[in-house]
């Protein structure tokens, strides 16, 4: 366009134009060329422009006032067009310099509006006045109005005026009209001026003349011209001036400098300002700045060009990668490239003041080892060395950042660009401080507008309306530096009304005052003698020559729109007009290592040390995640770490970084990928030691406060009244906290809580306040918190404006605490201004007021406020992110505080805080509501369920259970949970959580299912023992002992496994007398051969493999420890083993003693450190036999196997035998010694009645005999031990049987019943010893007197009426058995068979076909399917009850192995609790409750929480006193006929009276009900529906879906096929599309509208309210976009599944391809109807090749058929494909060609089972892949493949980026994961 239209210009440019100046009679006359324009005197020649035309203008800009001097003559308005730069500017200020004309210039903005073109009012004296403004003025008054910026004003503002440019009229608010002067003079032809004036008519003076200045808006940001607008103008194109003209002027500034470096630069900047360069993405180069810049280049010759180019340019910052190569080789092309070697370094040598002249100061530098001195601008205070402050500690690039500073304020204004925490800040100060100026802070914030950068309105004292200047025009007067800090937030249209400012030093403000740059207000003064008192009358004054602005912003984000939250390319081709670059560094770890211990002298070492290099080496990654993590960890927060290591060295570090990082509300894949970097960086995350060891507690005393170690002296307030009181119960968590916030607090440091809803954090506040006797102002945030609102509130008292102060403004001043509440509501751009005031301790308040934190500063400067020393901020916010999605305060705000998270308390403190507010709850109660809670939080935590439930629901069910306690658990749960009532899936989720912590929520109080009980026959005396008489009664045997040590091998250390326990409450919906269940988690193979338990631990072995589980009763952790290394597992059949567990005792509590039976092996176990220690009990070492014995084989030659007697195990004492042997071998397991009793007989079995007393039985005769030993058999006294026979005799019945039965005992107490329960049983009153014992021919049998007493014992039996062992053990019967006819050769070895003494049972595990099912079930009921039925013989009740245990989910294949455990598939072992548990062959446990009594309380326990619905209808009563008294109560007559009686004290059955028994009354003795009122529908019957309404709700759900089928032309199979996909992923989709809603409605959050004529009173603009201006309101409202911002694109995502033959091989294995399909699935439904927020496609990668289609990114399956078309190409694909594996090349390809595509984030999902390994693949090559594109966000999920395979290569894989799904039913969970946290990450 340029070149068609200089060709075509060329005709009349060869030209040259000069500019004269002819002085003639009548008049100056200018022309230039060949055009003349006279000059005309001016009425206020202040106003004229000085000094903007240089001696010889380029020839360029001769032209450009040639054309504006012909639009002039044509009285024309003039639009001038061009690039951002001052040069359109100074040529219109040139050309009125010339032609001597006065001008008014307005800098637009878009806040501009039309009060401030046209009029504004103005108070004077009570009544309002119109001030006329720039444009009128100018039109009156034959002024040349300059429009500067109109691409920024709002789009309706200029229409205003359109009628003045064209017809040069206007109607002026105030009545008068504006007439051109044409039609004025014509008037004036037939009236008098005076009636003109009375009309109100002015008019337009005809030298009024518009410039407009404007930027091309489709290429720049902005608002396009309006078109009517447009035409009203004549345009003129200004471009930078030509190559030739710009390098003249070039050679003129920097004389020093080489031709040809001069010209590269000009090159450089001119290929940057091209076209092409625009089309790549880059903005323009500053070229305006060249010549400023040079100057500096000419004092500094020897700085490198490319070090030169950056602080005009700073590509770094703005561009990416692909900007940077561009600029970059354009810099290689000029020869720029110098800076490769290294960069100059500098620093300042001295500072000193120049003699005769303040405000200007010399300083050496030293540059690259030359010193070079300059002479520049400074302030007014002294100068100080550098380096002389104990505040700031210079680093290496510190001080050359700051000599690099001294450079550029030779020339210009300066910003620094640096990440938050990087020391900005501190930089400038050090700077200003080092050239002894005084900083005037002033801190941007996002809605800030141009009034309160420049002037604020204010009330004068009698009502007046006046204008204040701000910081900013006061520190220009002043000469003071000024600090805009945050540029980056500011709008660019509000910044712009600077820009005159910082390029010419000019500002016209709003109440008429002009700044000029002080040699033009010199010159202006000298020329019209003016004194400064005059020119100030004129409002004309002075800027201070040593003015300085230092902006300081955060750096751009590259590529970002202004939508984003994590900032906006902020720094644009004007704003690189306005400024010098600098870049704070960021600092190497030596540096910032320097730092820290400069400012935090005596931390330790070796902290600092590892903070460093993980801060690091998080901040070197490229990874999205990890970078907000080291944002996290600024230079701050490290500072403020290790000021508190070195007060506190003991915490740890790893507790420090998670406080810092807030790491427990961090989304799971930051948590991760911090836990990660936690590891790498070898920092130990300690759990958190002394939870529970160390008690918190605080006190008072003395006046100091201690809390947990930590102490504080408590205050002194003057306002006793604002100390908060709260109600507080402490527990531990809290005080963890709390102390955490004194020891910050003592620090100084202000705090932020952050937290989920309701987990006390202004309890936890109030009460660290209350502790600490502090005063507390409240703030409450919300939506439309403004930075007025935070700090004044106006209200206008008789016209005069006043200013209340804010809670924040008094804290300041009173020095009390601030509490800032749900600071998260408000704005970041409002809370931002807190920063100034934590950090600085200043802040601007509206009135003008600052509040100052140095008091002796406040001496010299006016109305300042000098915050207390005692104030502080406590911050609370909610926590980032779902489902609060409040504002990001702490991503904007959280490194200036200290921060602590505050969580709901642990388990056990919130069990201890909830009997506190409930103590007449049951404990069993809470327990069952902590433990739900808590597993609600975890699932919310995981993202399960959306709402964090916390402590506060909690709470207010217990105060409610306290208050009525008849009111069951179950239905007051329900006041917190119905509200999810309607969301089906969150439902679900909740009612299988409360049932499985046993909150019967749903239960009826009639579903009781308790097993029914049959009585027990007759007790009857059946025999004899008498004890050592007989044939041998006189010669005692006796046995001799012997006793040495054992040996002990080992310790072995093995693994010790924890698996979480998913223990379920089994009373959820009935009650049952099974109390809880679970699995264990072992595989079908493994057989289960032993149960114990020992207090409340229950321990299961295992025999194949060998391994041991244990768990607490209550607890939810299964530990198991795997034993086959110690027992090899040999080819089966060779060696079965079959293990015996003995639980130990205290002081060995936790430590077991396994033995194994045929190899005799005893293990010593310890369940905590995982020791295996073996113990030797044969002599000899080794086993005796070493063949394998096979113990189911009855070959004759079988060695009795070795036995285990554990009854004392608990006394830490064994004993073992060997069937059909004859010893004893007494095992001290404490001492560590062996006694071996050798005894005259064969055993067969041995039972320890007593610790003293042993029954034997002898192995060919069953004969019994009593053993009777010392108590203790100490190794000094051999103590003998007796034999003694025992014969039984049957009680002579008649049947003349003199020769007993000899009773083989199953099971023989070792304690004896307690007296009643003997009695009871016996039915007569009985003290005596006794033993409980269980045959096969008995329920029980009771031996009296045994074994302690010589004289006969009586036997006492329940006998059965067959025995149980000729029932046959499996036949027609065992249909329910496993086993059909086993090969039972031997019995079995576990009898299955406890006594309960306490609860006088006996409790056996029966096969179902030992049980009379059919006394059991009636006749029409076949019996369900069990393992066992639990005979339950109650000796108190005489009942007997079957009680059915449930069928095993899966069995061992080893079924005559399982047969040779147990007859049935249970095994059984009683509880210290009372009760008994049983384990099924599949690895369930259950507990059972059996006691009669426990089991009525439970019940209780059990209506009372689903609480008493007893189907009465509710009756409301309203008490009357009916004045009678209450005579005695009494039942009252019965009436006969029973009719319904109201009131009367007299008939029983009554309503509403008086004495009498009835319903309603007062003072009857009890209720009675005599059957009035409505009959009764039970509460059941009334909730349910009708069956006919519910038959038809069905058919109608069926139809519509049946037709919904057809309409897809789907099949009801097909539909049965992909609902098997989609219902395992519904909950998933759920919550995905839950927080795909919210963030949509995040999205359209409306923002205030400002400037509106209707709506709420803006504050803002109170004054302009008073003064009658209309547009004072603000609305809210959709804010248009930002002009120019690009719109939000679709986040792009890809799945890459895996479809290769492996996932379809080992799908059988575990189910991985359908869980891939699911995954799939998921992907479809969730992102459905939301395909403007995501693009997604699915490809799928398998041996065939990686880019398989299956879903396009164009054609998304919309509805069942399609996806599961989907789904069925994957299944078939992993079907049919080759083998191989290409999830690498499928990886890099796809990241390759989204990283293409224009998104605004682009992620990919790898989803393989790749055998790495196996193929050959190093996973680092895969980490690389995974990690090569920054923009691109990709994650991989492993299917886990064998061993610990995936774990390594998790390892490897960088954290956060890569899951392994060791149970594919993750996968669904971990890619919802992937989404919720990449979601949220733009939220």
């Amino acid at each position: 366009m340029r070149n068609i239209l200089g060709s075509v210009a060329g005709s009349w440019m060869w030209r040259t134009r000069e500019v004269k100046l002819i002085n003639t009679s009548s008049g100056d006359t200018v022309t230039i060329g060949d055009i003349s324009y006279k000059l005309k005197s001016t009425e206020n020649p202040e106003l004229v422009p000085v000094k903007h035309i240089s001696d010889s203008p380029p020839q360029t800009v001769a032209q450009h006032l040639r054309w504006i001097m012909q639009k002039d003559l044509l009285g024309q308005d003039m639009f001038l067009i061009g690039p951002p730069g001052p040069l359109r500017r100074s040529i219109a200020m040139q050309y009125l310099e010339l032609t001597k004309r006065e001008v008014e210039y307005v800098a637009l903005s878009r806040d501009t509006t039309e009060t401030d073109l046209k009029q504004r009012r103005e108070i004077r004296s009570g009544t309002a006045f119109y001030i006329d403004q720039c444009a009128v003025r100018a039109a009156t008054q034959g002024r040349v109005l300059v429009l500067e910026g109109l691409e920024k004003a709002e789009r309706n503002v200029l229409p205003v005026l359109n009628n003045l440019l064209e017809n040069r009229e206007m109607q002026l608010e105030d009545g008068r009209f504006l007439m051109s002067a044409e039609r004025y003079d014509k008037l004036l032809q037939d009236h008098t001026k005076e009636e003109l004036d009375s009309w109100k008519i002015v008019r337009v003076s005809e030298d009024f003349r518009v410039i407009a200045l404007g930027i091309p808006v489709p290429k720049y940001k902005g608002n396009p011209l309006d078109p009517p607008l447009r035409s009203r103008f004549q345009a003129r194109d200004i471009y930078y001036l030509p190559f030739k003209d710009q390098l003249e002027l070039l050679y003129t500034a920097g004389p020093n400098i080489g031709a040809e470096r001069v010209s590269q630069l000009l090159s450089l900047a001119t290929t940057l300002c091209s076209q092409e360069s625009s089309n790549l993405g880059l903005p323009d180069f500053p070229v305006d700045n060249l010549p400023s810049a040079l100057e500096m280049l000419n004092v500094f010759p020897m700085l490198s060009s490319q070090q030169f180019v950056q602080r005009l340019y700073p590509y770094k910052s703005i561009l990416g990668k692909e900007g940077c190569t561009a600029v970059e080789n354009v810099l290689s092309r000029f020869e720029l490239l110098d800076g490769r070697r290294q960069q100059a370094p500098t620093h300042v040598l001295n500072v000193s003041p120049v003699n005769n002249s303040k405000g200007h100061a010399v300083v050496s530098l030293d540059v690259a080892g030359k010193e070079v001195t300059i002479e520049v601008q400074s302030g007014i205070n002294e100068l100080r060395q550098p380096n002389h402050t104990p505040l700031f500690v210079s680093t290496q690039s510190q001080s050359q950042l700051i000599a690099e500073l001294i450079q550029s304020h030779l020339v210009k204004d300066i910003c620094l660009i640096g990440a938050k925490g990087s020391g900005k800040s501190a930089v400038a100060r050090e700077f200003a401080e080092t050239l002894g100026y005084s900083v005037e802070p002033v801190m941007l914030y996002q809605d800030m507008t141009a009034r309160d950068l420049l002037q604020q309105r204010f009330t004068l004292p009698n009502g007046d309306t006046a204008w204040r200047p701000s910081p900013l025009v006061v520190a220009a007067l002043e000469g003071k530096l000024l600090l805009l800090d945050g540029i980056h937030r500011v709008n660019l249209g509000t910044l712009a009304v600077l820009s005159r400012l910082l390029h010419d030093r000019e500002l016209d403000l709003y109440d008429g005052t002009r700044l000029l740059r002080s040699d033009r207000y010199q010159a202006l003064k000298e020329e019209l003698q003016f004194t400064d008192q005059q020119l100030q009358e004129r409002s004309i004054f002075p800027i201070h020559p040593s003015f300085r602005v230092l902006a300081l912003a955060e750096p751009p984000v590259v590529g970002a729109n202004s939508s984003s939250s994590k900032g906006q390319q902020w720094l644009g081709p004007e704003l690189l007009t306005m400024f010098l670059y600098h870049t704070v560094t960021p600092m190497s770890k030596a540096e910032e290592m320097q730092l820290i211990e400069g400012l935090a002298p005596n931390v330790p070492k070796e902290a600092v040390e590892q903070l460093l290099h993980l801060t690091h080496s998080l901040r070197s990654t490229h990874d999205p995640t990890a970078q907000s993590l080291a944002s996290s960890l600024s230079t701050r927060q490290l500072l403020r770490i290790c000021r508190r290591l070195s007060e506190y060295p003991e915490e740890s570090i790893a507790y420090a970084v998670n406080k810092a990082c807030l790491s427990r509300f961090l989304p799971s894949l930051a948590r991760a990928s911090l836990q990660k970097s936690l590891s790498n960086a070898s920092i130990e995350n300690r759990p958190e030691l002394g939870e529970d060891s160390q008690s918190y507690n605080c006190a008072v005393k003395d006046g100091v406060l201690t809390i947990g170690g930590v102490s504080a002296p408590v205050y002194n307030p003057d306002m006793k009244l604002k100390v908060p009181d709260v109600l507080f119960y402490d527990n531990p968590q809290h005080m963890k906290v709390m102390e955490d916030m004194l020891k910050d607090f003592l620090l100084g440091e202000h705090l932020l809580l952050v937290g989920n809803q309701g987990v006390g954090k202004n309890k936890v506040v109030d009460r660290f306040l209350h502790l600490l006797n502090r005063p507390r102002e409240y703030l409450q945030l919300h939506r439309d918190t403004t930075v007025q609102t935070l700090t004044l509130q106006p209200s206008v008292r008789d016209g005069i404006i006043i200013y209340e102060d804010s809670p924040l403004v008094k804290a300041v001043k009173m020095g009390n605490i601030l509490v800032i509440d749900e600071a998260d509501k408000a704005p970041t751009n409002v809370t931002c201004i807190l920063k100034t005031l934590v950090e600085s301790g200043e802040m601007i308040l509206a009135d003008g007021r600052r509040i100052i934190s140095d008091p002796r500063e406040s001496s010299n400067r006016p109305n300042s406020i000098v915050m207390h020393p005692d104030f502080r901020m406590l911050v609370l916010a909610n926590r980032p992110g779902f489902p609060f999605l409040g504002n990001d305060f702490f991503g904007a705000l959280g490194d200036i505080f200290s921060c602590h998270a505050v969580d709901n308390p642990k388990p056990q403190a919130e069990l201890a805080m909830l009997k506190q507010y409930g103590p007449g709850v049951p404990d069993s109660t809470l327990q069952k509501l902590v433990a739900a809670f808590g597993e609600l939080r975890s699932m919310a935590d995981q993202g399960t369920i959306t709402y964090p439930y916390s402590t506060r629901e909690v709470v207010n069910i217990v105060k409610h259970l306290e208050k009525f306690p008849e009111e069951g658990l179950a239905n007051v749960v329900r006041n917190v949970f119905d509200f999810d009532s309607y969301n089906k899936d969150a439902r679900e989720v909740l009612i299988e959580a409360l049932h499985k912590h046993g909150i019967p929520i749903g239960a009826k109080p009639t579903s009781v299912k308790l097993a029914k009980e049959l009585p027990l026959p007759e007790v009857k005396m059946t025999g004899h023992w008498t004890i050592g008489q007989g044939i041998n009664s006189r010669r005692k045997m006796l046995c001799p002992t012997e006793t040495r040590p054992i040996d002990i091998k080992g310790p072995a250390f093995l693994r010790v496994q924890g698996y979480p326990c998913n223990r379920q409450e089994s009373r959820a919906l009935s009650f049952t007398e099974e109390k809880a269940h679970w699995q264990l988690p072992m595989n079908e193979v493994n057989i289960i051969c032993d149960v114990t338990s020992s207090d409340d631990v229950l321990y299961v072995a295992t025999c194949n493999p060998v391994s041991l589980y244990s768990m607490k009763e209550q607890g939810d952790t299964i530990h198991c420890i795997e034993l086959y290394d110690v027992f090899p597992r040999t080819i089966s059949g060779v060696w079965q083993p079959f293990v015996t567990i003995a639980p130990l005792g205290s002081p060995l509590d936790g430590q077991v003693v396994l033995h194994e039976e045929q190899s005799n092996t005893v293990l010593h176990v310890d369940m905590v450190t995982g020791a295996v220690r073996r113990l030797l009990l044969s002599a000899e070492g080794e086993q005796p036999s070493a063949r394998a014995s096979h113990w189911w084989s009855s070959s004759k030659e079988q060695q009795g196997v070795n036995k285990m007697c554990c009854e004392f195990a608990h006394k830490n004492w064994l004993m073992f035998y060997k069937e059909d042997g004859n010893q004893l071998d007494v095992l001290d397991v404490l001492e560590g010694r062996l006694h071996s009793i050798s005894l005259p007989i064969n055993l067969k079995s041995v039972y320890l009645v007593a610790e003293d007393r042993w029954l034997l039985l002898e192995s060919n005769t069953n004969k019994k005999f009593l053993l009777t030993k010392p108590m203790h058999t100490a190794a000094e006294d051999s103590g003998v031990c007796q034999l003694h026979s025992i014969s039984e005799d049957s009680v002579n019945a008649g049947h003349g049987a003199s020769s007993a039965e000899v009773i083989t005992p199953q099971m023989l107490s070792n304690e004896q019943l307690p007296n009643e329960n003997l009695s009871s049983a016996l039915g007569q009153k009985i003290i005596s010893p006794n033993r409980l014992l269980a045959d096969t021919g008995s329920f029980a049998r009771i031996i009296v007197g045994f074994p302690d007493l010589m004289s006969p014992n009586e036997v006492y039996s329940f006998n059965r009426l067959t025995d149980l062992s000729v029932l046959k053990s499996s036949g027609d019967g065992g249909g329910n058995t496993f086993f059909k006819g086993g090969l039972r050769s031997s019995s079995p070895k576990r009898n299955n068979c406890v006594s309960l003494l306490s609860h006088n049972q006996v409790v056996r595990a029966l096969p179902p076909n030992k049980v009379p099912l059919k006394e059991i079930f009636p006749k029409d009921v076949t019996p369900p399917l069990t393992a066992a039925y639990l005979e339950v013989t109650d000796l108190n009740s005489k009942k007997l009850k079957y009680i059915p245990v449930p069928r095993s989910a899966s069995v061992s294949p080893y079924t005559n192995w399982l047969s040779k455990v147990s007859e049935s598939d249970v095994l059984l072992a009683s509880l210290a609790s009372g009760g008994v548990f049983t384990v099924d062959m599949g690895g369930y446990v259950r507990l059972w409750e059996t006691g009669f009594d426990t089991l009525q309380r439970s019940l209780m326990e059990w209506r009372n929480m689903i609480g008493s619905e007893d189907g009465r209808p509710l009756q409301i009563t309203i008490q009357r006193d009916s004045g009678m008294d209450v005579s005695a109560p009494k039942h009252g007559k019965v009436d006969a006929q029973n009719a319904p009686h109201v009131g009367g004290n007299q008939w029983a059955g009554g309503t509403g009276g008086r004495d009498t028994a009835g319903l309603g009354g007062k003072g009857g003795p009890y209720r009675l009900d005599a059957g009035h009122k409505v009959y009764q529908v039970s509460q059941a019957e009334k909730d349910a529906v009708p069956e006919e309404v519910r038959k038809a709700a069905r058919e109608m759900a069926e139809k519509a879906f049946k037709d919904r089928l057809k309409e897809i032309n789907m099949s009801e199979y097909d539909a049965q096929t992909y609902e098997r996909f989609s219902s395992a992923v519904r909950r998933q989709v759920q919550s995905l599309r839950i927080i795909l809603e919210s963030l949509q409605a995040k999205g359209k959050e409306r923002q205030w509208l400002k400037n509106q004529a209707l709506g709420e009173l803006d504050d803002a603009k109170i004054i302009d309210g008073l003064t009658g201006e209309k547009a004072i309101y603000k609305r809210r409202g959709e804010q248009d976009p930002e002009p120019g911002t690009p719109q939000q694109k679709p986040k792009r995502l890809r799945v890459l599944a895996d479809v290769s033959g492996s996932m379809y091989r080992f799908n059988g294995v575990d189910g991985r391809l359908e869980r891939s399909m699911e995954a799939v699935c998921m992907v479809m439904e969730a992102l459905e109807s939301y395909e403007h927020k995501f693009k997604y496609d699915i490809m799928g990668h398998s041996g065939d090749g990686f880019d398989i289609e299956l879903v396009r990114a164009d054609k998304v399956p919309n509805n069942n058929k399609e996806r599961l078309k989907v789904l069925k190409t994957m299944h078939a694909h992993a079907q049919f494909c080759m083998s191989g594996d290409h999830t690498l090349e499928g990886t890099e390809a796809s990241i390759k060609e989204l990283s293409r595509e224009e998104s605004d984030e682009l992620f990919v999902v790898v989803l393989s089972d790749a055998n790495l390994e196996r193929y050959g693949i190093r996973p680092e090559r895969f980490s690389t892949v995974l990690t090569a594109d920054p923009q691109v966000n990709a994650f991989a999920i492993f299917i886990g493949s064998l061993g610990d395979q995936a774990e390594r290569l998790q390892k490897t894989l960088p954290a956060g980026r890569s899951f392994v799904a060791m149970d594919t039913k993750q996968i669904p969970q971990i890619l919802q994961q992937i989404f919720t946290s990449t979601m949220l990450s733009s939220a």
